[in-house]
C-alpha cells in the first residue's frame, strides 16, 4: 500500500499570503480545491476563503491554507507554491498525480 500525505506548502507561499494579509489588512485563508471541469477533466480552485469545519489546515506563522476532504485526494503529495514570473505572479500545484495538464497550469487530468 503506497502512503499518501496531505499536500505540502512551500514557504513561498506562506510568505505570499502574509504579504496579502499585509495589503488587505485581513489575514484570510487560502482555499485550494480541485472540481470538475476545463480542459483536462479536472482543474485547480485557488481563492481566498474561510474555514469549514471539514478542511485540512495546514498553518505556518499564522497564515493557513485549506483544502476540503474531496479535493484531498486528488492532491496528496502535491506542493502548493507562489510563483512570480514574467508572465505574472500566482498560486500553482506541483502535482505527481496529474497524468497531464494543459499550458494555463490550472487544469489536469488523473
Amino acid at each position: 500500500m503506497e502512503l499518501t500525505l496531505p499536500p505540502k506548502v512551500t514557504d513561498r507561499a506562506f510568505a505570499r499570503l502574509a504579504e496579502i494579509a499585509d495589503l488587505t489588512g485581513e489575514t484570510k485563508p487560502l482555499r485550494v480545491g480541485v472540481s470538475g471541469g476545463g480542459c483536462s477533466g479536472f482543474q485547480y480552485d485557488i481563492k481566498l476563503d474561510d474555514p469549514a469545519a471539514d478542511d485540512l489546515i495546514l498553518e505556518k506563522n499564522g497564515q493557513r491554507v485549506l483544502v476540503d476532504p474531496v479535493s484531498l485526494p486528488f492532491l496528496q503529495n502535491a506542493v502548493i507554491d507562489f510563483t512570480d514570473e514574467l508572465i505574472g505572479a500566482r498560486f500553482v500545484i506541483e502535482n505527481p498525480n496529474a497524468s497531464s495538464s494543459c499550458g494555463c497550469g490550472t487544469s489536469f487530468s488523473v
